[in-house]
């Protein structure tokens, strides 16, 4: 199958997938210092090229997707460094092109390889506060406020030709709505996943039924699922979800540390939950079995990790 086919399509065929891992984490293993609102988006101010080599090496590391460096690129977060709007929105296009070009090489190098696919990373209003808000949810905007915020971004990630659009992280269910709604105006697939409050809710405190009828039968919506939550949360959030929606599951969790924003540090203290999955790769199986055709991780995760889930133990 082609580069750019549809998720819905291969999706359809019977095919899982396997998304990739943190960007933030290997930027930050290559020497870049994101300790600022901008995030991994200030690397593509800086050093667009690194940005390029974690791609290919998500690729290398089995991975089928590549998520932009996108998350947290938003005019309005790139207007306080003086950058214009069209500047800012050339960045995101940027970010769509280095995940292009890591593709291209890999498949040079693996002409076998595929089928794969850019994801163009929507990240909710909260990462662009930079206070930890994706994962609490409590910010109140109307849904001309929430469209007058994401509609300039999502533009430029279509026209640069992204796969499918990845609106990640979501606390907020009026944000998805309104998500919802712009995204029926683009003419590619989308997944939508949300942060958790706990394994039936999302962050805002909406129950993750509410979640699944909103976007069940939406024809545009390839996925649904959860991403940078503990690993003890993805199968009771899976399991919830799939009670009210026959769509494909997407989870993509994080390392199973916790991110406190006060400090901006994780810490170990939720990794031993009891029955929680030791890593990725060992979760990966149940999480299949629930539904989940799309598996990768989130913050901490590293390609090590993806290759865990895309090797036979993860996929067992």
């Amino acid at each position: 199958m082609p580069p750019t086919s549809q998720l819905s399509a291969i999706l359809e065929s019977g095919a899982s997938l396997v998304s990739d891992g943190a960007l933030a984490t290997e930027l930050e293993a290559r020497g870049c210092n994101l300790d600022d609102p901008l995030w991994s988006a200030k690397v593509l101010l800086e050093q667009p090229g690194l940005i390029r080599d974690v791609h290919r090496d998500y690729f290398a590391a089995g991975a089928n997707i590549a998520t932009t460096a996108s998350y947290q690129a938003t005019p309005q977060g790139f207007a306080a460094r003086g950058i214009s709007e069209q500047e800012a929105l050339d960045l995101v296009a940027l970010s769509v092109q280095l995940a292009a070009e890591a593709r291209q090489e890999h498949l040079a190098q693996h002409p076998g390889a595929g089928p794969l696919l850019v994801a163009g990373s929507v990240g909710p209003y909260g990462a662009y506060l930079a206070d930890g808000s994706e994962y609490r949810g409590g910010y109140v905007l109307s849904g001309a406020e929430f469209r007058e915020f994401h509609a300039p971004r999502i533009t430029p990630l279509v026209n640069a030709g992204v796969d499918l659009l990845a609106f990640e992280t979501l606390p907020s269910f009026a944000e998805a709505e309104t998500l919802l709604a712009l995204s029926r105006e683009h003419g590619v697939d989308t997944w939508f996943s949300f942060s958790l409050r706990d394994g039936g809710h999302i962050s805002d405190g909406t129950p993750l039924a509410d979640v699944a009828r909103l976007l069940d039968g939406q024809p545009h919506v390839a996925a649904v699922g959860v991403n940078c939550v503990p690993l003890h949360l993805v199968t009771p959030a899976l399991a919830a979800l799939r009670l009210h929606t026959d769509k494909p599951l997407v989870a993509y969790p994080n390392s199973g540390e916790t991110y406190d924003p006060g400090t901006k540090t994780w810490s170990q203290d939720l990794a031993g939950v009891a029955g929680a999955p030791a890593s990725l790769g060992s979760g990966g199986p149940e999480w299949r079995t629930l539904g989940a055709r799309i598996v990768g991780g989130c913050c901490r995760t590293t390609p090590r990790d993806i290759a865990g889930l895309a090797g036979p133990a993860g996929n067992a």
